[in-house]
């Protein structure tokens, strides 16, 4: 049985970026329901810290990408490296 990937979604609570992980952990759940084995939420002890790991590599850092990801770039991110050929719909769009 091969192991689906998991992304791992470190914020800092301090901060107030809770929401705005869970609000990305149901887009990518929604959108990569078969290629996903899940989506963590891990609570950072660094202020300030909002990464995505997609199996423990940094994808996304809020710090040296200038800012937090947008939803559709987000999943194109995701999309290309588990399921390279799946169409996002709307969100090919630019």
């Amino acid at each position: 049985m091969e192991m689906k990937p998991t992304i791992t979604i470190e914020y800092c609570p301090k901060c107030g970026w809770m929401l705005r992980s869970v609000y990305l952990a149901s887009e990518l759940l929604t959108t990569f329901t078969e290629e996903l084995g899940g989506v963590l939420l891990r609570p950072s002890e660094d202020a300030g810290k909002f990464s995505i790991f997609l199996d423990g590599e940094v994808i996304v850092d809020r710090k040296k990408d200038g800012g937090f990801p947008e939803i559709t770039a987000l999943k194109r991110l995701v999309r290309d490296y588990i399921a390279p050929h799946k169409n996002l719909g709307h969100s090919e769009k630019d």
